[in-house]
């Protein structure tokens, strides 16, 4: 299936999801280089919310950019198989190369919002991620790495402390929030 498709067929939880989807779909209609970092006003990212095998923790990296703990993700870069893009920037960050995706579905959506910083020196305006975030498990026992390019930190959390940790009210109030709940209600689905 294409990745248009697997936007199409999710089934938003609420306002957020609902609004995101549309304007991702529109997007991804008006505009063909939506995989490209070209676009300067609006790519696709892959973020992936990696739990530990018994559902109570999640890993998250200490992000030089937003200067804050946040979720794993990265820019598509052409590349529309966005679940490989999640598990790629998993390991990249923060060194878990045997994470497995919980399930093949997408797992949430969001339009997020990048504020212009300075990366490897170069300016990068202010832009949109029109973010597909996958869920992933892996061992809490597997090694843990730091990518100095992206991150300071690399860390196991409980879910409680992944809405304390953070310094993005907004992320944490509308994204990890949202994720956590999505966690507790698919692991006591039958």
């Amino acid at each position: 299936m294409s990745l248009r498709q697997d936007i199409y067929d999710y089934q938003p939880i609420n306002e957020q999801e609902k609004a995101d989807r549309e304007v991702m779909l529109h997007f991804m209609a008006e505009h063909p280089d939506y995989l490209e970092r070209s676009n300067k006003i609006a790519h696709f990212t892959a973020s992936i919310w990696t739990v530990n095998e018994e559902y109570t923790r999640t890993l998250m990296v200490y992000h030089n950019i937003y200067d804050s703990w946040s979720w794993i993700g990265g820019h598509a870069d052409g590349e529309e198989d966005l679940r490989s893009v999640a598990l790629r920037e998993l390991q990249e960050e923060t060194g878990v190369g045997r994470a497995v995706l919980v399930m093949q579905d997408i797992f949430s959506l969001e339009v997020l919002t990048v504020n212009g910083h300075v990366k490897r020196g170069v300016y990068v305006p202010s832009h949109l991620h029109m973010n597909v975030t996958y869920l992933a498990r892996a061992d809490e026992r597997e090694a843990l790495a730091v990518n100095r390019e992206e991150n300071r930190a690399v860390k196991w959390w409980s879910f409680e402390d992944a809405l304390r940790m953070p310094k993005e009210p907004w992320m944490v109030e509308y994204i990890y929030r949202k994720l956590n709940q999505k966690v507790r209600v698919y692991i006591s689905s039958p």
